[in-house]
């Protein structure tokens, strides 16, 4: 019997996963943040071998006898990176080769036909990275938000919202439910002891604001529903330029859809969405209905010569929601 190790290494949580060369999961981990760029290396050492010690507990095997891995990795953005991360995965001790890709690949792996296509990540960030039909091009973004001008994250919709209500408070916009929203999420007294608490750090919004700002819009508040839109464009326009990037403009392809703000964001995905036919009308936009370690089990798979058909494809996705549940 063989077995393969796969890992999806998250800025919040990492899951690691060990499966036989049927698709059958045999072992399943659980562990925290692993994103270098937060963590460093040694925490990134520190979660995944935490997560391959309760995967390999049960699937009763050791490290030694791993075949192939796959780890996609949160802030692996740039080929320089890749030595330390090697070093890094080479402490874990497994028995045969692995590869490591950004943490974008594996939803696009486990989403799209053959896998090849684009992945476009709305979670509290956001980030978008394609491969060909061959998997030798790709096409990126940065990752690093609206610092780079890619905002399609939760973050950059919630401070976008904060900004309507500050131009709605100083009327150079009209009147927005928003206001209200976010005086009662932060207990203010009225909309002066918000404006000025927040300017002053006394009150704090993050991501997690994100799913207020999509039921002010879904009300019909014509503010909220413009940064929604705004979201969605944001994330097609990333997605427009991995296109280029691929000369994909003419082609039917899969745009996999992966993370949090997806999940129930029609308004934002049918903005993402025209944005992206302006330019390569064959583009599908699909959910990911499968856990993201799904592809970085695949990968580690293929690195071990396995063919991954179907039926395999199937047999993972069904055993691996029953193991992370």
């Amino acid at each position: 019997m063989q077995y393969f190790l796969g890992t999806d290494v998250g800025g919040t949580k990492t899951h690691t996963a060990i499966c036989d060369q049927n698709g059958q999961v045999v072992g399943v981990g659980k562990s925290g943040p692993g994103n270098p760029q937060n963590v460093g290396f040694d925490g990134l050492r520190a979660t995944l071998q935490s997560g391959l010690k309760q995967a390999l507990g049960q699937a009763g095997i050791s490290a030694g006898q791993i075949s192939a891995a796959g780890f996609g990795i949160a802030g692996y953005d740039w080929p320089s990176a890749l030595p330390q991360m090697e070093q890094v995965i080479q402490t874990l001790g497994l028995g045969g080769p692995f590869q490591v890709v950004n943490d974008t690949i594996p939803g696009l792996v486990a989403g799209a036909r053959d896998g090849w296509g684009i992945s476009v990540v709305s979670g509290t960030g956001c980030n978008c990275r394609g491969r060909d039909r061959s998997h030798e091009r790709e096409g990126r973004v940065t990752g690093y938000g609206e610092t780079m001008g890619e905002a399609g994250g939760a973050s950059e919709m919630v401070i976008h919202a904060i900004q309507v209500v500050s131009q709605s408070w100083t009327q150079r916009l009209p009147y927005t439910a928003l206001s209200q929203a976010f005086v009662q999420l932060t207990n203010a007294a009225n909309l002066d002891d918000f404006i000025e608490g927040y300017t002053l750090g006394r009150y704090e919004i993050d991501a997690s604001a994100a799913p207020l700002v999509l039921d002010v819009a879904r009300s019909g508040d014509a503010l909220a529903i413009q940064v929604v839109e705004w979201t969605g464009r944001e994330l097609g326009e990333m997605v427009k330029g991995v296109v280029r990037q691929l000369e994909f403009e003419n082609l039917d392809f899969d745009v996999v859809m992966v993370g949090g703000m997806f999940a129930n964001g029609k308004m934002l995905i049918d903005n993402m969405r025209q944005t992206i036919h302006g330019l390569a009308p064959g583009a599908k936009l699909v959910h990911l209905n499968a856990p993201p370690v799904m592809g970085a089990l695949i990968i580690g798979m293929e690195q071990g010569g396995v063919s991954v058909n179907e039926p395999i494809r199937q047999r993972l996705a069904e055993s691996l929601r029953q193991a992370l549940t």
